[in-house]
């Protein structure tokens, strides 16, 4: 079974295209228009083993909201779409997730029940030239448009890029192990319900 898929999202404020292979080797191209948010879903990319394509334009001549906001958006449906109904996976994973002085605690549930804890707190009010309140947009749509229940709690660290980074590393090595084909379940759905 192919776990692949591709999405176009195309609003008055941006225009996306994101390319997923979930059982790829975390091959990435990424161009997002803004620097710091490819350099975060590039760690996504490689350290989940997820090949991504993402070719974004928005409407960063006002802000970098919507750009941050809809690629969110848009890699969370790519994933859903790749994912086929969720059949046969692990479904629970997490991570802690050391970075220098940091650590990062991120725990994940692939459930149809889109859920964000965001325990994040951040010293500085830009990394590159992104707003720090972005970070929560982001991974509040990912999980929104993923189906996702999604826990991120950054327990202590003191540099902004090392907590973020640690961030995304953290939800890309859950994905990695939720997403994984577990073969006691192979072809069946991972709940009571027979259904996410």
């Amino acid at each position: 079974m192919s776990r692949r898929a591709k999405i176009s999202r195309k609003t008055k404020e941006t225009n996306i295209s994101v390319e997923v292979n979930i059982d790829g080797k975390g091959n990435y191209k990424i161009d997002t228009g803004i620097g710091f948010l490819n350099h975060m879903l590039e760690q996504l990319s490689k350290h989940s083993c997820i090949d991504l394509i993402v070719k974004a334009k928005g409407d960063t001549h006002i802000d970098l909201h919507h750009t941050t906001e809809d690629t969110g958006i848009a890699i969370g449906e790519a994933l859903k779409k790749a994912a086929k109904k969720f059949v046969g996976i692990k479904r629970y994973a997490s991570a802690m997730i050391p970075m220098d002085e940091t650590l990062t605690r991120v725990a994940l549930d692939v459930s149809n029940r889109p859920y964000l804890i965001w325990k994040v707190k951040l010293k500085v009010e830009k990394l590159g030239e992104m707003d720090t309140e972005l970070f929560k947009e982001w991974f509040q749509a990912f999980s929104q448009a993923a189906g996702i229940t999604l826990h991120v709690e950054n327990i202590y660290g003191d540099n902004s890029h090392h907590i973020i980074e640690s961030c995304y590393k953290g939800l890309a090595r859950s994905l990695r192990t939720a997403l994984e084909i577990d073969p006691k379940i192979k072809g069946l759905i991972p709940s009571t319900k027979g259904s996410l």
